[in-house]
């Protein structure tokens, strides 16, 4: 074999050598520069870029004025990288010293510095493993706790430990109208709305996070000349409430004064515009202050004034005897025996809380008989009466923005028994929530038009500043004879008149219309006689009204008739909003009283002279007055008789 032969095949072996070394790398490109272009390319963009979530701001609630009830204040969330926390003795330091600042507990602490790796499966079923370099050891930390820390972390060189500033929802007025605003809480780094308004509206009030992508140099600042982009944060709407603040707080205040009192299980007080539909204050006990998670209690929390339902008892006459009168069954005049207050219809007796004989429809509503109701009803006939109840929302859902909210109970009329045409009027067999009973009588206050209860006046978009109104309805009135509203108002003054039920929910200068309502408990298949509901509900002034304000008390103590445990609490929330409000009293109260005083005196001494003529005519002569001995007064230290017995005057001096 010749030299050079040798060296062709050396030319040919390292030919082949390259050539295959050649397609390696040519195929190596093709890998990385097609097939896997995608994969690499994002996973040195991430070597080099970053992306920074920013958050915007929950939408925040205001009174109709825009008085602020719900709002956000700058907090700090404590941050930690486990990655580079230490071994387990500087994670042990670092958490006791954490869970002391925090008043948290050490062991939680330390157990997520100790969380180092990520484990998780790449598509094929492989296992992956990856740093893990954030955890939150406390969210939502005071601005000014959180300041302190982060200066004394810097001090003590725990480079573990980051913040990152955010905000946390704030309730300034802290309990005042607490049930309707509702509260969020935090999962998992999430803003979750709990009850509410702030449920109702979440989607209407979450903020929508913002992105930023950038490439950044080596020690972590942005390259000028790099590629951006950003996704800008948005804040979240904020809702403008139907409530006015300061009512709200005297309806509040009040309401405190009413626990004291009487100490019900619980009370509710709801006030509204008639004529709008408008909730302008509304507060229930118990309650709660949202601020404060650890007094919570969940009793407290519920919307008792959407959710709870009571029988109304007697407050359901006046909706009865409306619609009797429009459609021409009765008149106020008509004339019905109360039975002396004992009555038996369908093999069950009907009593009245005191015996009364024949009464006019007024008088019945005056004095709130139960039989005389039970016979309007009777003649009104089943069908009517089913359709009255139901044109004042009885049994269905005022649509306020609060979930859940009951229908009530109340039978479809396929299903009424004997009994019932006598038990619904007077407010037995069925039950209403405080919405409901207040939203029927907002239609007997506005002249029969039925309203739709709004808590939400509008919503504001913050960054266009553009306003959404909630629409107002306005249907057609349900009383077909014009002169049914005038009719039913007069009879209602009569409650807190002279011999009403409620003389105690009477305001001076102010016509008041109203009904009180007592209803036993229904407990254990049968009526309490120990528990009750009582309640007075009315609107003011009566012959043009502001609002209309129910006032509740659950199993009051001490006493249970609406007239004298509800009564009172209406007057002093009336009286002073009327006062806030600056409605002109419709007569003059002073006058009034002064003219009653003399009419009183007439009439006594008319009573005389009629007794002393009754005395002439039978013979007998009343014997003139005694006269009075006169007594002059004697000098002093001197004697001196008075009817034969001596008396001596003596002065004495201070020294």
């Amino acid at each position: 074999m010749t030299k050079f032969t040798q060296m062709g095949r050396r030319m040919v072996v390292v030919t082949v050598i390259l050539l295959l070394l050649f397609g390696y790398i040519v195929w190596q490109l093709y890998t990385v520069q097609i097939r896997r272009h995608d994969e690499l390319y994002k996973k040195a963009r991430m070597k080099y870029t970053t992306v920074k979530t920013m958050n915007g701001k929950r939408g925040e609630i205001y009174d109709y004025s825009g008085n602020l009830l719900v709002g956000n204040i700058p907090c700090s969330d404590i941050c930690a990288d486990p990655s580079i926390a230490g071994d387990a003795e500087r994670c042990r330091e670092i958490a006791k010293f954490l869970a002391e600042k925090l008043e948290i507990s050490e062991e939680s602490v330390y157990e997520k510095l100790m969380d180092k790796e990520i484990v998780s499966r790449n598509p094929d079923g492989t296992k992956k493993v990856r740093q893990r370099k954030f955890v939150i050891i406390k969210g939502k930390v005071d601005y000014e706790i959180a300041e302190r820390l982060k200066l004394e972390t810097a001090r003590l060189g725990y480079k573990t430990i980051f913040y990152r500033e955010t905000t946390k929802r704030y309730y300034p007025k802290k309990q005042l109208l607490a049930n309707v605003l509702g509260f969020t809480n935090l999962d998992r780094d999430q803003v979750v709305a709990v009850i509410g308004l702030e449920k109702f509206y979440d989607n209407k009030m979450r903020s929508v996070q913002g992105l930023e992508r950038y490439e950044r140099s080596r020690d972590g600042l942005p390259i000028a000349y790099g590629n951006s982009s950003m996704k800008e944060d948005k804040d979240g709407f904020n809702v403008y409430l139907t409530i006015q603040e300061p009512i709200q707080a005297i309806l509040e205040e009040e309401l405190d004064k009413f626990m004291e009192r009487c100490n019900p299980s619980a009370a509710y007080a709801v006030m509204a515009d008639p004529y709008t539909g408008d909730i302008i204050a509304v507060a229930q006990r118990p309650t709660f202050d949202p601020n404060d998670r650890n007094s919570m209690k969940p009793n407290a929390w519920r919307n008792r004034i959407a959710e709870d339902t009571f029988e109304p008892g007697s407050t359901m006459k006046p909706l009865v005897v409306a619609g009797a009168i429009d459609r021409g069954i009765v008149t106020p005049d008509t004339r019905f025996d109360c039975e002396k207050g004992l009555w038996f219809y369908g093999g069950k007796s009907l009593k009245d809380s005191h015996p009364m004989g024949i009464l006019t429809v007024s008088e019945i509503i005056q004095h709130s008989s139960n039989i005389g109701t039970a016979k309007i009803a009777l003649a009104m006939g089943e069908k009517t009466l089913d359709e009255v109840l139901r044109s004042f929302g009885v049994g269905s859902r005022t649509g306020i923005p609060l979930k859940p909210e009951t229908a009530g109970i109340y039978r479809s009329l396929k299903r009424w028994d004997t009994l019932s045409i006598t038990r619904f009027p007077i407010g037995q067999g069925l039950a209403v929530s405080p919405l409901q009973l207040v939203r029927g009588y907002c239609i007997l206050a506005n002249g029969g038009h039925p309203v739709k209860l709004r808590l939400v006046d509008r919503i504001e978009n913050p960054a266009t500043g553009i306003e959404q109104k909630m629409p107002l309805e306005k249907p057609d009135s349900i009383f077909k004879d014009p002169t049914t509203h005038k009719k039913i108002v007069e009879m209602m003054k009569k409650v807190t008149g002279e011999g009403g039920t409620a003389r105690k929910a009477a305001i001076r200068g102010y016509y008041v219309a109203g009904k009180t309502g007592t209803a036993q408990k229904f407990v254990n298949g049968a009526y309490s006689k120990s528990k009750y509901i009582a309640n007075f509900v009315g609107f003011v002034p009566a012959d043009n009204p502001r609002f209309v304000l129910l006032v509740t008390a659950d199993e009051p103590k001490g006493g249970y008739y609406g007239g004298s445990v509800a009564g009172p609490t209406f007057r002093t929330i009336a009286e002073r909003t009327l006062k806030y409000l600056n409605v002109k009293p419709d007569y003059d109260a002073d006058a009034q009283e002064q003219e009653l005083k003399l009419a009183k005196k007439k009439k006594l001494e008319e009573m005389r002279r009629e007794r002393e003529l009754q005395k002439t005519r039978n013979g007998i002569v009343p014997a003139p007055p005694p006269r009075k001995e006169r007594i002059s007064r004697p000098a002093e230290n001197r004697n001196y008789k008075i009817n034969g017995r001596k008396y001596r005057y003596i002065t004495f001096t201070k020294r």
